[in-house]
């Protein structure tokens, strides 16, 4: 593990004041994938994202060293730490002090909240995986500071996983007080359609990635958010 080899907590003081006042401003969480992307572009790919509304960002690389992610996270905090923007790590809270990170994600089968903020610090934002309308509310009450609903629809970043359906995105909205990101096959083109079922916060992945201007893609995101949940 990283502690074990003598890497030392990096010396960023998060605010966690600060972290939940912009978790509460997110309405479009990117996620910067090696599935997707090369970690030698995210500095570039965080900027663009940040210019364009995204409003929390997480580092996720599956099957990727602990020395890699530690390098790869501390490179995209020197472009979202200066604008306030949160980076959430995945899968590893205890990467979290070892690289200033605002916090961690975990997954349904990767412990409680409270043992990840144990690891990731007072201060860590944590957020949790949830696939049904009844494991929200369960994880709601382990306190973590937002949870991601999922997967809406079939994705191929979550193979394995049965959708939910959008069916269920208002009855979970009526019953989670937190922020609640849905996540899973959302893209520009079935946004209008997820807000006008109530959600307020989404998670796009490859669409952000992949979008020839990432920057506009998120803003039409935003705008199709804004303009369905305003009618």
């Amino acid at each position: 593990m990283a502690r074990e080899r003598n890497i030392q907590p990096h010396p960023t003081v998060v605010n966690r004041t600060d972290s939940l006042a912009a978790l509460s401003k997110a309405r479009l969480y990117g996620i910067l994938d090696t599935g997707y992307s090369e970690p030698s572009d995210w500095p570039r790919l965080a900027g663009e994202l940040i210019r364009g509304g995204v409003g929390i960002l997480q580092v996720r690389a599956k099957n990727s060293t602990e020395d890699e992610i530690i390098r790869w996270t501390r490179a995209v905090l020197a472009v979202t730490q200066p604008v306030g923007i949160p980076l959430i790590i995945n899968d590893h809270p205890g990467l979290v002090p070892l690289t200033g990170a605002e916090g961690c994600h975990i997954g349904q089968d990767d412990g409680t909240v409270a043992h990840a903020r144990a690891l990731a610090g007072a201060a860590a934002l944590v957020g949790k995986s949830t696939h049904s309308l009844e494991q929200a509310e369960t994880t709601a009450q382990e306190a973590p500071d937002y949870i991601g609903f999922g997967p809406i629809f079939a994705t191929a970043t979550k193979p394995d996983y049965i959708p939910i359906g959008p069916e269920h995105i208002r009855a979970m909205t009526e019953k989670i007080r937190l922020p609640a990101f849905c996540i899973g096959g959302i893209k520009k083109e079935n946004t209008a359609q997820l807000a006008v079922l109530g959600a307020r916060r989404v998670v796009i992945v490859s669409g952000l990635l992949l979008a020839p201007d990432p920057a506009a893609y998120a803003r039409s995101v935003l705008g199709l958010l804004d303009s369905s949940t305003s009618g």
